[in-house]
């Protein structure tokens, strides 16, 4: 899907049954943790010193996934205090997802859907840049396997996790 259309992921839809590659070494398959988890997607995260892919600059909601990821690295305690595990989500290989989890210290594990399994079985909504598509920034947090809540678009990366961990805090 290349557009900004979200409408058909809902709450109470069930998560595919798929297993994706974790940065930790395992597999998790979103539709079978019990309780509550938070699914960051993001499109993309750079290296230090190498450049991001054509004409990022001028894509809205492009630029963001390191702040949005590192909030929720720093709210991580204050998410486990309501149960909640967290788990960012890309198409970028595990390999490459696990040198960010090691520069940003990230204490949660991130998903590659590389093989795009996950996104495709929800037409998550893309972009392309550079003969290469990328997946817009939203989160979906999950309840047993069935999504309780959708945030999309997520108009401020740096300052979503708190978004999202006060709409668990008014939940509670």
């Amino acid at each position: 899907m290349e557009d900004g259309a979200l409408d058909h992921v809902t709450p109470g839809m069930l998560l595919p049954p798929i297993d994706l590659s974790a940065t930790d070494g395992s597999s998790v398959h979103l539709s079978t943790l019990p309780g509550l988890s938070v699914l960051a997607v993001y499109p993309w995260t750079g290296r230090p010193g190498q450049p991001n892919p054509p004409d990022w600059d001028d894509i809205h909601g492009a630029h963001g996934s390191t702040p949005e990821l590192e909030g929720f690295r720093d709210l991580c305690e204050d998410f486990a205090q309501h149960d909640t595990r967290i788990f960012g989500l890309s198409r970028q290989t595990t390999e490459y997802q696990r040198e960010l989890v090691e520069r940003l210290r990230l204490p949660f594990p991130i998903l590659s859907d590389e093989h795009r399994s996950f996104s495709e079985a929800f037409a998550l909504p893309s972009f392309t840049t550079g003969g290469e598509s990328y997946l817009k920034r939203l989160t979906l947090m999950v309840r047993d396997g069935q999504i309780e809540w959708v945030f999309y678009p997520v108009a401020d990366p740096a300052g979503h996790a708190g978004e999202v961990l006060a709409s668990l805090k008014q939940e509670a």
